[in-house]
């Protein structure tokens, strides 16, 4: 008896089992965007959050920090403000700019770049980076240390990490300011003899190993990143418009965000003013966390087109079905004074090509 019914059961099961197993997955979420975002701010940093919601942070208010969530990347809901600062009792005085928020082992960690309340120099440019820290993507963030990560020996802007599962190690990469940094070169000399400016200050991008707990840095910072120095040099006339057009004397490396794609490590970054119509992304390459990188010979990947101007301050997101695509804030042409928030495909050619398909204006589908 209990052979037939063992034998009936393992029947059943050969019956049933296929059916389940051949059940069809769900079908992808797709959405049809449209660009721009409806948030107006800069810098803008996407989270895709382990609740299956998507958060955008980015720099708006003179005291803190605001946010929107989204179910579908086409409606975004305002969350108001989810980091304050800027009270007596913080080492944060003013100019929140750039936040940044991961996720790491159920905790939401925002680093941004603020002036520091310490001041001995009475410095005009005095940034430095924090981190604060929530048990929710939707804030409210309260700083982790009551202290910068570090205090740099200069005004320092635009945090971003790596979490590097190659080597296990963590590093932060910023901008160091343009502010009392001149630097000779072919172009600054140039603006000399033409009568534009005296002296040409620059913003580079660096990098370090930083703790695990966020505590501060290991190591020395390492320059990543500069504007090129000679006139001939493929990224010299792009990286330079600033100077060229006349609005200020300075060149900017900024806005740094790093990823890795297959074996290379990619690093992109804006150029010129941020307040301008020339603002604009290039990449470098390398094999390394912290270089030394290779600018690319297709530089500037994203610029200027149509009625969008102004375009900078990246970042890159993986999408659920692997497909990249970089947010950033731009100008469009019937109301400049805003920033606004976009968001482009990009694609890497076998040869680790990188090109973005934007500025785009146009609806596009995006599997979330």
């Amino acid at each position: 008896m209990k052979s037939i019914r063992l034998t009936i059961a393992l029947l059943a099961a050969a019956i049933i089992l296929p059916t389940a197993c051949t059940q069809k997955p769900a079908a992808p979420r797709v959405a049809e965007v449209t660009n721009p975002l409806p948030m107006k701010f800069g810098d803008p940093f996407m989270l895709h959050a382990s609740d299956g919601r998507y958060y955008m942070y980015g720099t708006s208010l003179g005291d803190g920090f605001e946010a929107y969530v989204s179910d579908s990347l086409t409606d975004w809901t305002p969350l108001g403000q989810v980091y304050k600062g800027g009270a007596e009792t913080q080492w944060n005085k003013d100019c929140f700019w750039a936040p940044e928020v991961y996720e790491r082992d159920g905790k939401y960690y925002l680093f941004y770049s603020s002036n520091a309340r310490e001041n001995p120099n009475n410095e005009e440019e005095n940034f430095q980076i924090g981190v604060a820290v929530a048990d929710s993507p939707a804030g409210p963030f309260t700083d982790l240390y009551e202290r910068p990560v570090f205090t740099a020996p200069y005004p320092v802007i635009d945090a971003n990490v790596l979490f590097d599962d190659a080597s296990g190690k963590t590093y932060l990469y910023f901008s160091r300011c343009c502010y009392k940094h001149p630097v000779e070169s072919e172009i600054a000399a140039k603006a000399r003899e033409e009568g534009r400016y005296d002296n040409i200050e620059e913003s580079w991008v660096y990098g370090v190993e930083l703790a695990p707990d966020f505590s501060g840095i290991i190591g020395e910072p390492v320059a990543l990143l500069a504007p090129p120095t000679k006139l001939d040099d493929v990224q010299s006339e792009w990286e330079s418009r600033t100077v060229t057009a006349g609005e200020a004397p300075r060149r900017w490396t900024e806005g740094s965000y790093i990823f890795r794609h297959g074996d290379d490590y990619y690093i992109m970054y804006s150029a010129n003013a941020f307040f301008g119509s020339h603002y604009a992304v290039g990449y470098a390459k390398s094999k390394s966390p912290l270089g030394p990188f290779e600018k690319a010979a297709n530089n500037p990947v994203l610029s200027a087109k149509g009625n969008v101007a102004g375009t900078g301050h990246n970042m890159v997101i993986t999408m659920p079905d692997s497909s990249l695509y970089t947010v950033y804030h731009g100008r469009m042409a019937d109301n400049p004074e805003d920033r606004v928030v976009l968001i482009d495909r990009i694609e890497i050619s076998p040869e680790g090509i990188l090109t973005v398909t934007g500025p785009s204006t146009e609806p596009q589908k995006i599997a979330y």
